[in-house]
């Protein structure tokens, strides 16, 4: 199969040749037929996420057709179409897998971190964490569900009572979440870097009532507001956005430091949280609401040899919506 490999960090991918995995016990071999591209790619291309398995052939938005399924596997057979998301394997007897927090798991693997990927032909994954893709969603719209979607999802969980939401990083799980918050019947204000007319636009265009960059004042003050983009210093500025009792998600899984700031910025019952990765509940209540409203994925398609250049034009911000990889 080819696969685009990432030998060290920071280095280009590289198209190698590779033999075709098999799934050993409790896995299946998936044919891919999309792969989303997001901003946790890149921190682990850039080495900001430090422990990856190296040589690694990232990518952890997957969509593909089983070819082949392993021992002990009944929840799938050839033939069916399934997502493989960012988590990969727990433990599965910890307090937390118990307790259906296997995000928070110690032991916890994840897809293009330390598993193998879907920027290559086929991929191996766990059976037990990958999802059945419903029927509404082509294999390449429904890529960006299982990473942008779901963690988006898993940050909106913490705050569905707000009816003013706020969102600094207009990307890829932005696009999404704002169709879920709208609804719902939420006011989003979208939040974008200095001078991103496009974005702002394109937060418009999806039902957004406010959207100005982050240097900015929304026009009202907020319920809550989540952070998708990595960076620290807006988490003060989130914090002095809010209304007294209201709440700052921090949904990114990199974020750089966050500056010190004023107590008065807390206090009043202000809560400051973060999220962790995902867990199956997220994907077995997010993908059938994602039918029903129906989100639309805004997608950017860039075979699999100009996965690199795909990576790049994520990190200076060349699209709207989000990437997604077809081998």
């Amino acid at each position: 199969m080819r696969a685009m490999v990432m030998e060290q960090a920071g280095t280009p991918l590289q198209l190698r040749e590779l033999p075709t995995p098999k799934p050993a016990a409790g896995e299946v071999l998936i044919a891919v037929t999309a792969c989303g591209l997001c901003r946790t790619d890149l921190h682990v291309y850039d080495g900001e996420l430090s422990q990856p398995t190296l040589p690694l052939i990232p990518g952890h938005q997957i969509v593909g057709r089983i070819t082949a399924v392993g021992p002990g596997v009944s929840a799938f057979t050839a033939g069916d179409r399934v997502g493989v998301p960012w988590l990969g394997g727990s433990c599965g007897h910890c307090d937390f897998c118990l307790g259906h927090q296997e995000n928070l798991c110690d032991a916890a693997v994840y897809t293009g971190y330390q598993r193998n990927g879907g920027f290559a032909e086929f991929a191996v994954a766990n059976a037990g964490y990958c999802f059945p893709i419903p029927v509404e969603f082509p294999d390449v719209q429904a890529a960006p569900l299982l990473c942008a979607g779901l963690i988006g999802y898993r940050c909106y969980s913490k705050v569905r009572q707000a009816r003013r939401l706020g969102i600094y990083g207009f990307g890829a799980a932005a696009h999404i979440l704002t169709q879920v918050a709208r609804y719902e019947q939420k006011s989003v204000y979208a939040f974008t870097r200095p001078g991103d007319d496009d974005a702002q636009a394109f937060a418009r265009q999806l039902g957004a009532v406010w959207a100005g960059s982050s240097d900015q004042s929304p026009p009202a003050l907020l319920d809550a507001a989540i952070i998708f983009a990595p960076v620290g210093a807006l988490v003060p500025i989130a914090l002095g956005h809010v209304r007294k009792g209201g709440t700052v998600v921090c949904g990114g899984i990199y974020m750089s430091d966050i500056p010190a700031f004023g107590y008065d910025l807390l206090w009043e019952e202000r809560t400051l949280t973060s999220v962790a990765n995902l867990t199956r509940r997220d994907g077995e209540e997010f993908l059938p609401l994602a039918a029903r409203i129906p989100i639309a994925t805004e997608v950017h398609r860039y075979p699999l040899e100009h996965a690199n250049r795909a990576l790049d034009d994520l990190r200076h911000g060349r699209f709207t919506g989000a990437a997604v990889i077809v081998p």
